[in-house]
């Protein structure tokens, strides 16, 4: 992907974001200077991968195949990181403040615009749909050779149990939510002619590295072609930017 595509999509998904009255922290805002100026006060955001975010998986074509996000928390997937119970309650020692057990997202689905089948090996996660238009999720359950099952399965949906079928598709309007759990295969999209949808993500700690389980083998991070500076710095960015 260019940069300059990169710059507008932020730009749009900035003003998307105000029009829905969600706000970033105020570091979702700087610019590289920001970054810069503050960089040694960020070791949790950097360390976490806390921030913007987007991919066509590979496509070439974002707006038919792609995903728009910014991680606003997220802790480490590493066990051996837990606090110890005295910890949690002796205000005299240090807190790994960074080592949260849990993730939150903002994402933005496009009309028609999918993030492709996959799953997860350790997330469980809650999708909510944060208002704009309605969330299509298509669905199946994996097998221990982690293809498509062909067993009927079940979904939480705001708390109702629902009985589903591999390939049904569940439609999330604004305000509903659903748990996916892990090896639950996933795609989703915004529905057609319903407009942009502000997308939520609650979960347990992310690791888009090494948790992600495609079922085509997509392409998680794109290469970036330079054809003008960042107006905001992505993840991938931190390394090489400052």
């Amino acid at each position: 992907m260019k940069r300059s595509e990169i710059n507008e999509l932020i730009r749009e998904a900035l003003s998307f974001f105000s029009s829905m009255q969600f706000r970033l922290p105020p570091w979702g805002y700087w610019d590289l200077q920001d970054w810069k100026k503050h960089k040694d006060k960020c070791r949790e955001i950097f360390t976490n991968q806390l921030g913007w975010d987007l991919t066509d998986f590979g496509s070439g074509d974002f707006s038919r195949t792609g995903l728009l996000l910014f991680t606003i928390r997220n802790g480490k997937l590493n066990p051996d990181q837990q606090l110890k119970h005295d910890q949690q309650f002796n205000p005299g020692k240090r807190l790994d403040q960074g080592n949260k057990p849990y993730a939150e997202k903002i994402m933005i689905a496009g009309e028609g615009q999918v993030t492709p089948m996959h799953f997860h090996w350790s997330k469980m996660e809650d999708i909510i749909n944060r208002g704009g238009g309605n969330l299509m999720i298509e669905l199946y359950p994996s097998d221990e050779n982690e293809d498509f099952a062909d067993h009927p399965f079940e979904v939480s949906v705001d708390g109702i149990s629902k009985t589903l079928n591999p390939g049904d598709i569940i439609r999330l309007t604004p305000g509903e939510s659903i748990t996916l759990y892990p090896g639950l295969y996933h795609k989703f999209y915004g529905e057609k002619e319903k407009g942009k949808v502000l997308v939520g993500e609650v979960s347990a700690v992310n690791d888009d590295k090494s948790d992600n389980r495609f079922l085509d083998g997509v392409g998680r991070f794109p290469e970036i072609v330079e054809d003008q500076p960042p107006d905001h710095l992505l993840v991938s960015d931190y390394s090489k930017f400052i």
